[in-house]
């Protein structure tokens, strides 16, 4: 009996042990084991910690961050400023999402979207009425002297015909100049415009800024198709499958040359997109070609961001820089990335008043990060059915300090 009773005990102990190693096996591979963090003491003293042999998770997360973390990257927005001229606002008209600003023969250049009407709303006629204030819109231009007060230069690209691709509305323009052509890209959608209504992008290029303008018998962008609408109601939210990122509506195109191709930045929007302890569920993507008028070919990195809704980008560094406003738990950042595609948090920003932000392209972007957004073009909601365009203007904080004290 005795031999049996020290056979089971020893075996016991080698279950015990088996069960320990594939215990710390498991934690490994599930990244649960407890990683040992160095602290120096200069890294206590900057973040304040009171103990380092007792980490909360936000002081774990606070020595993740980049070392020499500066404020290069951190910017405050004012107020925006209403325009004056033919971009001054008009009851009855809506005029929203500015282009980037370029400055040629003299003059500043800006297009937008442009329509007539109050909105009615998917509750109204569909095919009669207007569902937002951007639809039934067509691209308009203006230019300005001094970016203040702009003259309404007239039609840039209008909807398509009966049954094409973009015969019910073109909105949300961006310019791009490349080797003394001028190329916009928009969004498009066709009639009739419902819920579940899939919009793609469209081009346009010319040899002058003025036009004429020569359309893209094809889209250049359109949804992922991997996505299943649950039923036949006109639900966004009831799906079987919910797709990519961009399974429903690619939004906000901005091409900008880049390492020798185009690179195609937009935001997705996905079939029965959800709310999420940051907002809405919106990401960016990014399509890339070698020729302007493309194929655009989706990064297979997509979605590139986490968070975002209109698209603000520009070159700096050898790199890619982005604003990232408005929906998602990384929302009101600044990000960059050094190959266009792997994005990192540079600063977290304050709540950004100017939207759908027309970039000043005329700046000198590499002075410093953030010098392309001293000035520009936003818009604004003077009321639900009607908005007009406004400038915007920001400035780099370096300090803080109460009233009546010296700043150093």
């Amino acid at each position: 009996m005795k031999k049996n009773n020290i056979k089971l005990v020893a075996l016991a102990c080698i279950l015990a042990f088996t069960a320990c190693d594939e215990s710390k096996n498991s934690e490994k591979e599930t990244g649960m084991e407890e990683q040992k963090t160095t602290i120096t003491n200069a890294q206590m003293d900057e973040l304040g910690i009171t103990n380092k042999d007792s980490l909360s998770a936000a002081s774990k997360r606070a020595l993740q961050w980049p070392e020499g973390l500066g404020n290069e990257w951190f910017v405050e927005f004012s107020n925006l400023q209403p325009l004056k001229g033919d971009l001054a606002y008009e009851e009855g008209v809506v005029r929203r999402d500015p282009s980037a600003v370029i400055k040629e023969n003299g003059k500043f250049y800006v297009w937008y979207s442009k329509s007539i009407g109050p909105s009615q709303g998917f509750a109204g006629d569909i095919e009669n009425d207007k569902v937002f204030p951007w639809d039934r819109c067509d691209i308009w231009y203006a230019t300005s002297e001094d970016g203040e007060t702009w003259k309404e230069e007239g039609l840039a690209v209008p909807r398509g015909e009966k049954g094409a691709y973009d015969d019910r509305s073109v909105f949300t323009v961006e310019i791009m100049k490349y080797e003394n052509k001028y190329y916009l890209c928009y969004q498009t959608v066709k009639s009739p415009y419902n819920v579940r209504v899939k919009n793609q992008v469209g081009l346009a290029w010319s040899e002058s800024p003025n036009g004429p303008w020569i359309k893209s018998e094809e889209p250049i962008l359109s949804p992922a198709d991997n996505g299943i609408w649950k039923g036949e109601e006109q639900n966004r939210f009831l799906v079987e499958k919910k797709g990519d990122f961009d399974s429903h509506k690619v939004h906000d195109p901005c091409i900008i040359p880049y390492k020798g191709k185009f690179y195609l930045y937009y935001k997705g929007e996905q079939m029965g997109e959800k709310i999420t302890f940051g907002g809405r569920q919106i990401r960016h993507g990014v399509a890339i070609a070698d020729n302007p008028l493309g194929p655009y070919v989706k990064s297979p990195y997509n979605p590139i961001s986490n968070s975002g809704h209109e698209i603000c980008v520009w070159p700096y560094n050898d790199g890619i820089a982005a604003l990232i406003t408005t929906d998602g738990p990384e929302k009101n950042t600044i990000q960059w990335a050094p190959d266009g595609v792997n994005f990192e948090i540079m600063s977290v920003i304050p709540g950004v008043s100017a939207h759908a932000i027309g970039l000043n392209r005329t700046a000198d972007n590499e002075k410093e990060p953030t010098e392309i957004l001293r000035w520009g073009l936003s818009h604004i909601y003077n009321n639900s059915d009607y908005q007009s365009i406004m400038s915007f203007t920001s400035a780099r904080k370096t300090t803080h300090a109460a009233k009546g004290e010296k700043s150093k």
